[in-house]
Formats: structure tokens, sequence, C-alpha cells
């Protein structure tokens, strides 16, 4: 039978030197727990008694052992003590230890029992171990009892603080919040057996953070202690919390923790404008939407308490101006709404409000929550480039229209103060094709080369205008031309006609059916009308119907066609339209003589059938290549003859340079010859047009451009007119020198006051000017100076 003890434990904890024996009894009258007696009911009393009187069963007793954590001495610490009643004390019984902790925490003196804790025990860690006891034979191992198992029990002390796991905390409130608002609720936990004592009852206190919050003893609750707390005043609080154990009371141990407290905003400040009054500038050039100034009201609150809301709400310029919010520095952005002009208004006045939208009812009381500015904006002039008006042109012309023809006067002017003059000017990409001109003084647009609505039915060009001051200011505008259609192209056949006919064909017989087309566009639409050309009128073989439908029938007017007789005919056909004039054209539709079967399919159109030979002989070879060799000699030849005829005489730089438009293969007869030109045409160019003299010997090269000018282009008083069409003869022509006829000038001086700056005429004036210079510039001129009766020094004529 097993007993177990903890004698010494006993005596320390209560000086009694008593030793509890238990022999076979499962249930116990005393149980030493840390040396303390626990007595048992009435009920085990009685119960013990009968047992005391009955004979038991030898088995294991154990009982707990209780042993106190963080034991400090340098010696085991006495646990209890296990015995057999098989033990006599002859060392022949060996006490084995097994289960947790065995070996390693606690240890048992396998002779007498004794039960040691050689390790510091902590019941935070570990609150109780479950072991095993086994006593046997020493000698022969024999078990001399069964197994049995106790546990070891950790009597908990005063050895740990409270700990705020969560700590440390951050915590808001609203500002202006009344007193006893709650902020945040903290707690602390102790590791200690809160069964046991007050080791583990917490109380809590705030050390720092009063007089503006408090905290619940025991609950950890923090609230506010402090009514009208203002943000703007202070915003940030760092409140310490103390947990202590034991109660609170003296000696417990005791853990702090930071809350870390912020004062939210609420609306409670109204805006402010720190200026009343705001100065700025814009350029009068500023494009719409572009930035003018900025204009900002302080307020205190922050977040969607602070957002603000700018509006315009008097002045003279709530339509030119706008004002705008940036949402995320709010401030007002003042922007322009329409162009502005310094000529019209040079400075503008603004009210500007700032206003919260996000209002709290509860202090209404401390608005209003809105403020007002006055802004003065100066317009500043800039040189602004010409404006045209309108910015947009719109131009019909038929496309039969004359060459210098003004088709639209385009206007512009410079909207500043100073009125800078204009020069006017197309811009060519605009107008590629060079189809227009604009005259650049006064604007007008005209036309510089014929128009075809056929070829080219729109045209958007631009029209520039700069300030002859500042060239770097440039207008422009839009031009749109449209080419009315007059009737000036001639139907025509819509394709190459070839018709057949067969040799038994009857009279009346359909063999072809003709349409035109007609590249103009008449408002009343394309109608065509088909005849025979005059010269086949009475045709014996063919006649036409018109269908009146812009198509025609070709049938045949008798039969009995014969290839041998004539397998081919060509029968003209004369096409009109509709338009004014009336327009016409010959076709001619080719009608071949055919062979046919009985039921009109072709099967030959060749009056007669040639075998030709299959090959060629080797010398038919050779002269055919000879003839064509020589023909090619011959067209280079004759091209390289061309050629030369009309390259350009080469004046010699030694030789007296004599301008003339007109030029001779053979050498001229000098001031003498008056017969290559009529000089009086540059006194009157308007009566050259008239009799145009040449000379009789030799068909001049080149004739004036002038002379091919329409008259009223030359009787036109603008001179851009008469250029204008000068400039597209000379492009068109092919053979055209490349300077400029004398003719071009034929306008020179007429109609100014000085009249005409020629020298061609002073020979008949009774002009007094010297021309004895002339002497002195050498052989060169020594005829000029004849002419014009120049004498050297000696007095003699050279």
């Amino acid at each position: 039978m097993w007993t177990s003890g903890r004698m010494s434990n006993a005596k320390n904890l209560f000086g009694l030197g008593i030793s509890l024996y238990f022999w076979g009894l499962m249930d116990l009258t005393t149980t030493v727990l840390s040396g303390s007696a626990r007595p048992l009911t009435e009920g085990q009393e009685d119960n013990l008694s009968d047992k005391l009187h009955q004979r038991m069963k030898r088995s294991w007793v154990w009982n707990q052992f209780f042993v106190l954590e963080e034991y400090t001495g340098t010696d085991p610490l006495y646990v209890g003590k296990l015995h057999s009643d098989m033990d006599r004390g002859d060392g022949s019984i060996k006490y084995i230890l097994s289960g947790e902790g065995a070996g390693i925490v606690f240890t048992i003196d396998d002779t007498t029992g004794d039960i040691h804790a050689i390790q510091r025990l902590d019941r935070e860690e570990r609150s109780q171990y479950t072991l095993r006891a086994q006593a046997l034979d020493r000698r022969t191992g024999r078990p001399m009892e069964p197994e049995s198992e106790f546990i070891i029990k950790i009597q908990d002390i005063n050895d740990n603080e409270p700990k705020f796991l969560d700590g440390p905390y951050v915590a808001s409130v609203p500002e202006m919040s009344p007193v006893g608002t709650s902020v945040i609720q903290v707690t602390a936990t102790d590791a200690d057996d809160p069964t046991y004592g007050n080791s583990a009852r917490v109380v809590y206190s705030i050390l720092q953070g009063q007089p503006y919050f408090s905290v619940d003893s025991r609950t950890g609750l923090i609230r506010t202690a402090l009514m009208n707390m203002d943000r703007e005043a202070k915003e940030y609080y760092e409140v310490i919390i103390q947990a202590k154990d034991m109660g609170g009371q003296l000696g417990g141990l005791a853990g702090t923790t930071t809350v870390n407290i912020t004062l939210s905003d609420v609306n409670d400040n109204p805006p402010r404008f720190p200026q009343k009054h705001y100065q700025m500038s814009v350029l009068e050039s500023a494009p719409v939407s572009s930035t003018v100034g900025r204009v900002v009201a302080k307020d205190l609150d922050e977040g969607i308490n602070a957002e603000m809301k700018y509006s315009l709400v008097d002045g003279d310029g709530l339509d030119v101006f706008d004002i705008n919010t940036d949402p995320n520095y709010q401030v007002g952005i003042i922007t322009v709404r329409k162009p502005l002009s310094f000529e019209s208004k040079k400075s503008y006045t603004l009210k500007v409000e700032g206003a919260n939208p996000h209002l709290e009812m509860r202090f209404l009381n401390l608005g209003p929550f809105r403020d007002t500015t006055t802004v003065h904006i100066s317009v500043e002039d800039v040189d602004e480039p010409p404006v045209f008006e309108p910015s947009i042109y719109f131009v019909e012309v038929p496309e039969d229209v004359e060459i210098g023809t003004t088709i639209q006067i385009i206007s512009a002017k410079d909207p500043d103060v100073t009125n800078n003059s204009i020069r006017y000017s197309i811009d060519r990409t605009s107008d590629p094709g060079r189809f227009f001109y604009v005259d650049i003084i006064s604007g007008a647009l005209m036309t510089a080369r014929p128009l075809d609505r056929e070829d080219i039915s729109w045209h958007n060009i631009t029209v520039l205008a700069m300030e002859l001051n500042n060239p770097s200011q440039v207008g422009s505008a839009s031009v749109t031309v449209k080419v009315l259609d007059v009737n000036d192209n001639a139907p025509e056949f819509a394709r190459f006609y070839e018709a057949f006919v067969c040799e038994n064909a009857k009279a009346g017989q359909l063999i072809q059916t003709v349409s035109a087309i007609d590249r103009d566009d008449p408002q009343e639409g394309q109608h065509f009308y088909y005849s025979l050309a005059p010269e086949a009128a009475n045709n014996p073989n063919f006649t036409l119907r018109d269908n009146q439908d812009n198509t025609a029938w070709i049938l045949t007017r008798r039969s009995g066609f014969r290839q041998h007789e004539q397998n081919t005919f060509y029968l003209p056909i004369l096409i009109s339209d509709n338009g004014r004039p009336v327009l016409s054209s010959t076709g001619t539709l080719t009608v071949h003589v055919c062979s046919c079967d009985e039921e009109g399919m072709v099967m030959s159109c060749n009056a007669e059938a040639y075998i030709l030979p299959v090959s060629l002989s080797r010398g038919a070879l050779i002269a055919i290549l000879a003839c064509i060799f020589v023909l090619l000699v011959l067209v280079l030849l004759i091209l390289s003859m061309r050629r030369q005829r009309k390259q350009p005489y080469i004046i010699d730089e030694e030789e007296n340079i004599h301008e003339n438009i007109v030029r001779y293969d053979d050498e001229g007869g000098g001031e003498e010859d008056t017969e290559a030109f009529d000089i009086a045409a540059m006194w009157n160019p308007r009566e050259a047009q008239l009799v145009v003299k040449n000379r009789q010997d030799m068909l001049p090269e080149i004739e004036s451009l002038s002379r091919y000018v329409p008259q009223a282009c030359v009787m036109d008083s603008n001179v851009h007119n008469y250029v204008l069409a000068k400039l597209y003869e000379a492009d068109m022509d092919l053979w055209a020198p490349p300077f400029d006829s004398l003719q071009t000038y034929m306008f020179e001086g007429n109609g100014s006051v000085a009249e005409s700056l020629s020298s061609l005429q002073s020979v008949t004036t009774d002009s007094d000017q010297s021309y004895d210079y002339l002497t002195d510039w050498g052989p060169r001129f020594k005829k000029l100076a004849e002419m014009y009766g120049a004498t050297d020094s000696s007095g003699a004529l050279w």
C-alpha cells in the first residue's frame, strides 16, 4: 500500500510536526493542500468511519501536491514524499517517477521516495504537472505495487503586472463635444490566477490627460471631461492610463498605456477673405477660359468643413468673366468667359462671394458662413492681328469668268487704336493651282487662271491680312468659291461605237443603239438630240431615229450589202445638247459589213482572206530593219534642226546689248530698223491693238503678248487684271521667252500727273538736258552719243 506525505511543507506552513499516512483509503479525512488542512464534511466522516472498520485491498494512495511558483532558493524545492507499505526501510524498494517533467523539472529519491523540483516554476507558463509513480523490487525489478498517477499543482503568487495588449491606442472625438462623450475603451490583462486572491483584479486610473478626459476605474472607458474643446486651439492630446492589480491596493503591480486622442473637425468657423480688394490685369488677347487670377477665403476648419464655393454676385463683368472653384486648394479661379477688347472696355469690377456648402445646424449661430470681396480687373492693350468682317466668305462664280475679274472684296481691319495699314495675300497652300489673286491693298479677290467646273467645282482658299508695321500680326479668313456651270462642253459619244451589218440584212433593221455624255451639269438636266451630220443627211445606206430619251437607233435604209463592194461604212452623227448656247459635236459610227448565217450570227467581216507567209527570209528581215533605222535617223535630224532654230540668240558680252522682244536670225538694222515693231504702240497702246505692223522681209518669231489680251481686259483701268492675263498667257505658251515683253509696260505713266517716264519720246521734246556725259562712257556708247548730239572735248563728234 502506498502513502504520500508532505511533512516538511506542513511544518513550514503550520508549524506542525504531523505526518499523515493514508493506508488504503480512497476518501481522505484530511487533505493537505499547500500546507493547509481542509476538514471533511459530516457525510464524509461517517463514510470514513465505516471504512476504518473494514478490511481493504492493498492499493496506491495518491494525493495532489502543491508547490509555490517562482521559488528563488538555491536548494531543490521539496515537493512531497511517496511511500509504499511494503517498504521496510532497508532499501529493497526502488521508486521510479515518470510523466510530465519527470527527470527534468522533478526528481525522486529512488530509495526514500522524496520528490524535489529542480527548476524554477512559473504558473503562467504551466499550472500543473501529471506524473506516475511505481515501486519496484530493487533486486528483481518486479513491480511491488501497481503504477499510480498523481498531480503536482503550481500555486500562484502576484508576479505579473497588468498589460495593455492593444496599446498604444489611437482615438478621435469631435471637437466641441459635450462632457461625458465616449472616446475609447482600454483593456488591461493580468496573467495571474483570477481565482486566487486579488492578483488579477485590475483598477484603471488616468495619470496624464486631465482635466480634458476621464476614465472609468472598472471598465477602462475614456470620456471627455471638459466642454467646448476647440480643435483650432489644440488638436492632439496624449493621455496616459494606468491599470493596477490587487484592486489598486498598496503593493499591487501596475502597467500603463498611451492613448493618442485627436479632436476631429466640425464646421464651427466661417470663411473670411484676407483681402477686401484684389487688383488683377489681363491681356485683351487672352483666349476664352484662360486664367485671370485667383482669390482665396481662409477657413480654419479642414476637410469637408473647409470646402468653398465661389461665385460672382455683382459687378459689370458678370457676362465677361467666370469663376470656378479648385477642389484641391479651395481657391477661386477667375477665367475669361468672352473675348476681351481694350478698345471697347478697359476695366471691370467684380464682387466675389466665398461660402461653405456644408453647414452644421448647431453652429449656425457662429455664422454667417460666407464672405465677399471686390476684384478690379484691368484689360491691357496688345497689338492684335487684323480681323476680317465677316471671317467666312461664300462666292459663286461662273466657270467662264474672264481672267482678272474681281469676284469678291475681302475686308479686314486692325482692331487696335493705331489702325495700322493692312496688306492682303493668299495662303498658297490653300490654292496650289494659283487660280486666284488678291489685291495687296484693296483686298479684291480676282481670278488668275481660267476656271473649269468640270475639273474643280469648289475652291477653299485662305486669305491672309498682315499689318504693314508688324508683319508678325496676321489674320485669316476662309473663302469658299463655288464654280457655277456654263454650257461649255459639247456632248459626245459615251464610248467608241462600232457596228456590224449582215449582207443579208433587211431595210429598217436595227444595227446599233448610241448614247452620249456631257461633262456639263445643267439645272434642268441633260437632254440630247441626235441627227445625221449634214454631209450624211441623204445617206442611202443608213438612217437614224432619235428616241427622245438621250439615245438613238441606227437603222438600215436598204438591203443587199456586199463585202466585195464595200466592207466598211463611216456614218457621221451630230449630237446636240439643250444648253444655252446649244453645243454640238459629231461622232462617227463605224459599220462593218459581215457574212452571217441564217440566224444572223456573224461569220466573217473580211472582204477577202489573205494567206500570209509563215516566215520571212533573212534578207527580207535585214531590209526591214535597215528601213527602220533610216527613218529613226531622219526623225532625230529633223528634231535637232528644229531645236537649233528655236534656241535664242546668245549675245556676246563684249557687244552692245539692245533689248528687243523681236528676234531675227539675220542681223538687225539697229536703231534705224523701224520695221521690226511699231514704236507708236509704246506711245499709245490702245491704238496698237487695231493696227499691227510687221516686218515684211522676216516674220518675227515672237509677237507681242498684248495682241492676245481680250479688248475688255486691255481697256480695264485695273493694272492687275492686265498683268494677270499676261502672266497666264506666258505660262501657257511653251515657246515664250524668259523675259517680259515691252508691251507688259504699256500702261507706264498712264493717268499720272508726271505723265510718261519713258525716254522713247524724248527725241521729239524740247528738253534742255545735256547728254555730254555719254562721251565719257567709252566707245560702246559712241552711237548713242551721236544720236543725241554729244561732242567730245575738241568739239567734234566721234
